[in-house]
């Protein structure tokens, strides 16, 4: 093994945009109990990655409307470096993460930093977060609720956006 390989810690920011509702609001309205609705992004490098409906952007860390992350997940270091990284993301921007792509319950923030946590680390974000779409689709209220959150494209303001990706 070579000491002289550069390593890089890479992070997991999760936020709940609920800001604590949906743990005292989901057994009413879905019948079990959900911590958060979460939105996840990858943080490395000094910068903050996340995709949400404008695409793959970044910022600061905690610097989008969102402020600071609620909770912070150690999930390892990397070879990666910031330029392969960077390719790497362009590339996810231009194909599989392009705004137009996203899709509040199968392909959205938690898939982007899933697949990303996986190529940087080997490293997957937490099933409780990976898994909150079914929970709530498993429910009749959440069956109900479909059509109108499918319409919704979470793009937490403050970031700036890395590759647009939109075919015109």
């Amino acid at each position: 093994m070579d000491n002289n390989v550069t390593r890089y810690n890479v992070q997991l920011y999760i936020y709940d945009l609920s800001r604590g509702m949906a743990r005292s609001l989901s057994p009413i309205m879905l019948g079990k109990q959900l911590d958060g609705i979460w939105h996840t992004a990858i943080v490395t490098y000094g910068e903050e990655f996340f995709y949400g409906g404008e695409g793959i952007s970044s910022c600061p860390p905690g610097g989008t409307m969102l402020g600071p992350p609620d909770t912070v997940v150690e999930l390892g270091e990397t070879e990666v470096t910031e330029e392969i990284f960077m390719e790497y993301l362009s590339s996810l921007g231009e194909s599989t993460y392009r705004g137009d792509s996203y899709r509040l319950f199968e392909h959205n923030c938690n898939t982007f930093t899933n697949e990303v946590a996986q190529f940087m680390t080997g490293n997957s974000i937490p099933s409780h977060i990976t898994d909150l779409p079914s929970e709530v689709l498993s429910t009749p209220f959440g069956q109900i609720l479909r059509p109108i959150l499918d319409s919704i494209h979470i793009a937490p303001p403050g970031g700036n956006v890395i590759n647009r990706g939109r075919n015109a």
